[in-house]
C-alpha cells in the first residue's frame, strides 16, 4: 500500500496553491495512491535484465530510401507559368508591397 494519505495531499495541494475540497482530497488520495502503487508494481520488474522497450514488436522504416531522380529543366518547369523573369516564376506582389 502506498504512503499517500490525506495529509500529504493537502500538502501537495498547498505547494501547487490548489484549493481543494475534503471530497477532492479523498478522491485524489485514492488515485495517486493507485497511481503510486503502480509505478511501484512495474519498477519490481524493472531490472538491468529487462530491455526497455517503446513499442511491443519492432518497426521497421516506412521510408523509401532517398535516390536522385529525373528532374524537370527550367524550360519544362517554366512551360505552364503565365508570367517568368529569365529561369524564375514571376509572380505579383502581395499585402500592398507593390514596386
Amino acid at each position: 500500500m502506498s504512503e499517500i494519505t490525506p495529509e500529504v495531499v493537502t500538502h501537495l495541494a498547498s505547494l501547487a496553491r490548489i484549493a481543494l475540497s475534503d471530497d477532492e482530497i479523498a478522491r485524489l488520495t485514492g488515485e495517486l495512491g493507485h497511481i503510486v502503487d503502480s509505478v511501484a508494481k512495474v519498477s519490481e520488474v524493472a531490472t538491468p535484465d529487462v530491455v526497455a522497450t517503446s513499442h511491443p514488436i519492432p518497426l521497421g522504416t516506412v521510408t523509401r530510401p532517398d535516390v536522385p531522380g529525373v528532374t524537370l529543366t527550367p524550360e519544362q518547369a517554366l512551360s505552364g507559368a503565365p508570367e517568368r523573369d529569365g529561369d524564375r516564376f514571376k509572380v505579383s506582389a502581395i499585402l500592398g508591397e507593390e514596386q
